[in-house]
């Protein structure tokens, strides 16, 4: 079995985003049911139910840990049930919060070589002590078994895979074009399975739905995918912003290209869109978005949503 909790549904900033004064943040912020607050994105994955594996770790995560009563430590004084932190980027939605973790409980730290390069080059994470979060690095396209400290056995294997998309922000060389500096392994897919053959895939980031990526996600049990911007240019449509969704490394829910369109006829027994940015229309319950969505098969992950494949 794969345990799923959806421990943030929201991209950067969060729903309501704190700066933010669009009618949809102000309806959330004023407790409308249409309108439900989401943390940053985020999932915990368990094959046991009482050691997780937190994939990415969110500026949200204190939160999001004290909000889930499976993520609450059982077994002293200190302690936690989170066995490890998986990384598929290097922004800071996805790595601030590793200095929430810092408290010298151990868990196994996973990442590509590009990831722990930005891990590197910043002191403040050196807080995550050597002798205590081990380090273990990752290889695309190279299935590995997911282990927390001392070896502990998960039943989980996970293989990770390039997907279109971007260097982090902060990371941008506008001297080197279009791709801004981008490498291979700055943006990352995970997938997830275990001995009975349940298999996930989360992609959280992407900015293009390939052939490749079609063909990985076919007869999943489970896509968790990036559901950022409902229409390309809904940044600037809306006055929030002066790039489209893939200038920011994310393809659109809808249009001929989006990902609802380029999915279509893939076989998956669930499709839930994540990483829900508060422009994003979809993210009312209430609005004609949503009901497309769902209407083409879709769900819309919300915090503290839980999936068991079984």
């Amino acid at each position: 079995m794969i345990r799923i909790i959806v421990l943030g549904a929201a991209a950067g900033g969060g729903f309501p985003q704190w700066n933010s004064n669009s009618e949809a943040c102000r309806r959330a912020r004023h407790g409308d049911t249409a309108a439900l607050p989401a943390t940053q994105a985020s999932i915990a994955v368990s094959a046991d139910g009482s050691r997780w594996f937190v994939v990415n770790a969110a500026p949200d995560l204190r939160e999001q840990i004290n909000r889930e009563a499976s993520l609450h430590p059982k077994g002293g004084l200190r302690s936690s049930p989170i066995a490890g932190v998986v990384l598929t980027n290097g922004d800071v939605d996805a790595v601030a919060g590793l200095l929430h973790l810092r408290e010298r409980t151990p868990f196994v730290l996973y990442a590509h070589t590009r990831i722990f390069g930005v891990l590197e080059e910043n002191p403040i994470f050196r807080v995550l002590v050597a002798d205590v979060v081990e380090r273990q690095r990752f290889e695309l396209n190279q299935s590995f078994a997911l282990r927390g400290p001392g070896g502990y056995e998960s039943g989980l294997e996970v293989t990770p895979f390039a997907v279109p998309g971007k260097v982090a922000l902060y990371k941008e060389d506008a001297n080197k074009g279009v791709d801004f500096g981008t490498e291979e392994g700055d943006t990352i897919g995970l997938e997830i399975s275990d001995a009975s053959g349940k298999r996930m895939l989360y992609v959280a980031n992407c900015a293009d739905v390939s052939d490749a990526l079609r063909s990985r996600i076919e007869g999943a049990d489970l896509l968790l995918f990036d559901g950022t911007l409902w229409r390309d240019d809904e940044m600037i449509v809306s006055g929030e912003g002066q790039k489209t969704g893939r200038r920011m490394g994310h393809v659109s829910m809808s249009g001929e290209t989006g990902a609802m369109a380029s999915l279509d006829g893939i076989q998956v027994q669930r499709k839930v869109f994540i990483h829900i940015n508060n422009t994003n229309p979809a993210l009312l319950s209430d609005s004609p978005e949503r009901q497309e969505l769902e209407s083409a098969g879709w769900k819309v992950a919300y915090d503290g949503m839980r999936i068991d494949l079984s």
